[in-house]
C-alpha cells in the first residue's frame, strides 16, 4: 500500500513535469521561433508600434485609403459581425456618403464588416476605388497611386493591407 502512494505521486510528479514543463518550454519556443506573428504581427515605422498586419484600424481624412467599416469600432476585444441586411438603413445611408466622397462604381466590401468586424485588408477594388479621393487630397498622379496599390496587393486574392498601404502612402511624401 506504501509502495502505491510513491507510485501516484511519482506519476503526479511526472504528468506535472510533462504538462508544466516541458509543454510550457515547446509552446515559448514555437512562439520564439515564431516571433512576429506571436506577438501580434506588429508593423513598426521609425522604431514604434503603428499596428498590426491582422487587426484593422480605422483612418479618417480624405489623405488616406479607408478600411472596410467595422461593426466592433475596430476595437479587438470586441470582434464581431454585423448581420446589417444591403437593404438596410444604415448599409445605404454609408454607401451614400462613401459614393458622395469617392464616386459611382461602388464595391460592396466598403460598406460591409468582416466576419470580425476587424478585417485589414480590402478588395483591390475597393482601394482604385478610392485612389481618385487620395490623389486629389494629397496632390498626386492618380495613375501613380494605383501602381502604389498594385504593388501592395496580394495578387492571388486581389486584396490590399490598408494600414501597409497607407504607411507607403505615407512615404511617398
Amino acid at each position: 500500500m506504501k509502495s502505491d502512494i510513491i507510485q501516484g505521486v511519482k506519476a503526479a510528479f511526472m504528468t506535472m513535469a510533462v504538462c508544466c514543463v516541458l509543454y510550457t518550454g515547446a509552446v515559448y519556443a514555437v512562439g520564439f521561433l515564431a516571433k512576429d506573428k506571436a506577438e501580434g504581427s506588429l508593423i513598426y515605422k521609425d522604431g514604434r508600434v503603428v499596428g498590426s498586419r491582422l487587426i484593422a484600424q480605422n483612418f479618417k481624412g480624405e489623405r488616406y485609403f479607408h478600411p472596410r467599416p467595422s461593426s466592433v469600432d475596430y476595437n479587438a476585444a470586441g470582434a464581431g459581425g454585423s448581420n446589417l441586411s444591403p437593404y438596410s438603413k444604415e448599409i445605404r445611408e454609408r454607401a451614400e456618403k462613401i459614393i458622395a466622397e469617392n464616386g459611382s462604381g461602388l464595391p460592396a466590401d466598403m460598406v460591409t464588416a468582416s466576419g470580425s468586424g476587424l478585417d485589414p485588408h480590402i478588395s483591390l477594388d475597393s482601394a482604385v476605388f478610392q485612389a481618385e479621393r487620395v490623389a486629389k487630397a494629397r496632390n498626386t498622379d492618380k495613375n501613380g497611386l494605383i501602381a502604389l496599390i498594385n504593388s501592395h496587393a496580394d495578387g492571388n486574392l486581389k486584396i490590399v493591407n490598408v494600414l501597409e498601404l497607407n504607411i507607403a502612402l505615407d512615404g511617398m511624401e
